[in-house]
């Protein structure tokens, strides 16, 4: 599913043209794509509110309304798009929001996984998240403290949205080859040297896939072309960039997980 630096892209693209426009309508073509509150007072509560602001928190896209905030995650294989007035619903569409100038808001989602959420109180979506990787506040010394306090391995720990918001299969894999850090080493066993190597390990490909906006590659997700620079994901067998040994794939918490094995020595 989307990651970070995908739903960051879909925040920037759509933030210039949903800003300051009022919502009109709402037409909801799958009860289960809206988490809360129920479908009535939904279309009671968000028609009438401007948008005054979108930007993301993790993987979830949060536009800021007038009274109340609207959270998106696209799970699987969820899809925003921008129509122009006279759009008429396609089959796989799942809400549709009319706006004050005539254009649609569309949240398309072929196999029905992603959510929608209106509240106004963002904690009751987003309340048990971890830091955010760009967080001025979050420095090497947090991440090390936090590593400690668990014993988990190291790739299922950064893939806890509540340890470390925003991150996902692909930019963990490659966050960890940037480190140098085995994905079955044990978090506690990460030194404050390793840990400051991962904490900027982290920084830099999120970036670098911000950058590139995005990678495009087993989900609807249009956006960018950052598979084209990936390290290690999805490239077994092919040659480490940094010593030219074939990259592996094993299954860590039931997620494929490439690495290098001799750039990311296992540790005991």
């Amino acid at each position: 599913m989307p990651e970070l630096p995908e739903v960051e892209t879909i925040a920037r693209v759509m933030n210039p043209q949903l800003e300051g426009w009022v919502i009109q309508s709402t037409l909801l073509l799958w009860k289960r794509t809206l988490a809360m509150p129920s479908p009535r007072e939904f279309k009671s509560r968000i028609v009438g509110q401007a948008i005054l602001r979108v930007d993301r928190r993790a993987k979830f896209l949060h536009l800021q309304l007038s009274k109340d905030h609207l959270f998106i995650h696209l799970r699987m294989s969820g899809d925003l798009w921008i129509k122009e007035p006279g759009y008429q619903a396609d089959k796989h569409d799942r809400l549709l929001i009319s706006l004050s100038d005539g254009r649609w808001f569309v949240f398309n989602d072929p196999r029905k996984f992603g959510r929608v959420w209106l509240t106004d109180d963002p904690s009751e979506v987003i309340g048990t998240l971890g830091p955010e990787p760009f967080d001025p506040a979050f420095t090497p010394q947090i991440l090390y403290t936090r590593l400690q306090a668990h014993h988990r391995q190291i790739k299922p720990l950064l893939l806890d949205q509540s340890f470390l918001a925003g991150m996902g299969n692909i930019y963990t894999d490659e966050a960890l080859h940037t480190a140098g850090i085995h994905p079955l080493t044990k978090s506690d066993k990460i030194s404050i040297q390793k840990a400051k190597k991962l904490f900027y390990a982290i920084r830099s490909v999120l970036e670098a896939g911000i950058a590139h906006n995005g990678a495009s590659i087993d989900w609807v997700y249009r956006g960018g072309d950052f598979q084209n620079y990936f390290r290690v994901y999805g490239r077994t067998g092919e040659p480490c960039p940094v010593c030219r040994t074939p990259i592996e794939r094993i299954s860590v918490g039931q997620r494929g997980t490439h690495f290098c094995p001799k750039c990311q020595p296992r540790v005991s």
